[in-house]
């Protein structure tokens, strides 16, 4: 294994790894603000080499998955400095790969998971590729049908407009591959625009949407909490402006403190064991509630709300887990 500055993190651990992180371009982001960007920095203060990947920066070169890296510093201001040149190089030569590219969660993004799932067994890879395949960010809280709200999907839109009758003339839809809120509509009975907001969402019955019904506590906020290893490690609470209702940091909702309730840790004891076997070890869900309204596995966030608010450093525990996983495999 080639060594770096040896640097003793919060773990104990005193040997530099090769972490790459598979994000979206730098330009997209806030770093300030940004839960990857927090994990980045903790990595290289501990002396980690890391490594910038983009999804098209992937491929597959004589059956072997593999990727142009670009190794990387982040400077005090969040700038990502280049340190040398690309190289390619197979994945398995890295220790960890961090998958943190944000959605849409399309076709390209599943095929960037077949690639990673070639990387063997050396390589820790965080979410597993499989894991997240099977945990579309909108279907797959409804492996847990006691926590989660009456839910419809389908793209007929008289069938959608059945389901809104009989929970009671209020829900919400969603498509399944976007993020931040991003069409996500409120419908109700009697607007004289709902055949027509269906007929637009479903694409006129060629696309599948969610249906869930309106939980009148998302007015309260939408809770976030962040999972590592099964366990729930931080949480902060979004509230919606007073003229929309998606609670959404990327159309206006406003971050306030919150804590982990009892309600919240027997919700997360019924979701860990599935998180483990699936390979899903840092994980955001959504509550409002008492139900879970979406579990998100490509890219969490919350990091930099909940250590601001609680004085914490959640990414310490990341990158201790993250060294854990790699030991183990030495």
């Amino acid at each position: 294994m080639d060594r770096g500055t040896r640097t003793r993190g919060a773990g104990g651990m005193n040997r530099s790894f090769k972490i790459g992180f598979i994000m979206d371009p730098v330009e997209a982001l806030t770093p300030e603000e940004d839960t990857s960007f927090s994990i980045l920095m903790e990595c290289q203060r501990r002396g980690h080499r890391i490594f910038y990947i983009h999804l098209e920066d992937l491929l597959i070169y004589r059956g072997v998955a593999m990727a142009e890296l670009q190794q990387v510093k982040i400077s005090p201001l969040f700038e990502v400095i280049p340190e040398g040149a690309k190289e390619k190089r197979p994945l398995s030569w890295l220790d960890v790969v961090f998958n943190r590219k944000e959605p849409p969660f399309n076709m390209d993004y599943i095929y960037a998971t077949y690639i990673l799932s070639l990387t063997g067994g050396k390589t820790f890879l965080i979410n597993d590729p499989q894991g997240i395949r099977g945990a579309n960010e909108k279907l797959y809280a409804l492996n847990f049908p006691d926590i989660t709200p009456e839910t419809c999907v389908s793209k007929n839109p008289l069938r959608l407009k059945a389901f809104l009758k009989e929970v009671g003339g209020e829900m919400v839809i969603k498509p399944l591959n976007e993020r931040g809120g991003h069409g996500v509509l409120y419908l109700h009975e009697g607007d004289k625009n709902l055949n027509a907001i269906l007929e637009v969402s479903t694409q006129n019955g060629r696309e599948y949407i969610v249906a869930q019904r309106y939980l009148p506590e998302s007015r309260q906020g939408d809770k976030r909490i962040l999972m590592l290893d099964g366990e729930p490690i931080g949480a902060f609470l979004r509230l919606p402006p007073e003229e929309d209702f998606r609670a959404n940091m990327h159309v206006g909702g406003r971050a306030v403190k919150a804590d982990i309730t009892e309600t919240d840790r027997q919700i997360c004891s019924i979701l860990s064991e599935r998180f483990r076997q699936d390979g899903l070890y840092f994980v955001g869900i959504d509550v409002i509630g008492n139900k879970v309204t979406e579990i998100n596995v490509t890219s969490p966030a919350g990091i930099p709300e909940i250590n601001a608010f609680n004085h914490v450093r959640l990414e310490e525990k990341v990158v201790d887990f993250l060294e854990k996983k790699v030991e183990e495999r030495k």
